[in-house]
């Protein structure tokens, strides 16, 4: 499964990841530009360090599974 983790600065300098599943492929970067830059003005994400004050990247995460029988 595939998701988009966008990456954020809070308040305090911390780190805030928000991961969504099943992202659009092919990943138009200025579309992913565009979420994080909504996300920052909608001013609706908080964490313990605070509100979100900037971006600090995007990334593609994929995670493969296999089930073993024992």
């Amino acid at each position: 499964m595939k998701t988009i983790e966008l990456i954020f600065e809070n308040e305090e300098g911390g780190t805030v990841r928000i991961s969504l599943d099943h992202p659009v492929e092919p990943y138009d970067p200025a579309t992913v530009k565009a979420a994080i830059d909504a996300v920052l003005a909608e001013d609706v994400y908080t964490s313990a360090g605070g509100g979100l004050v900037k971006s600090k990247g995007a990334r593609i995460i994929e995670r493969n599974v296999t089930e073993l029988t024992l």
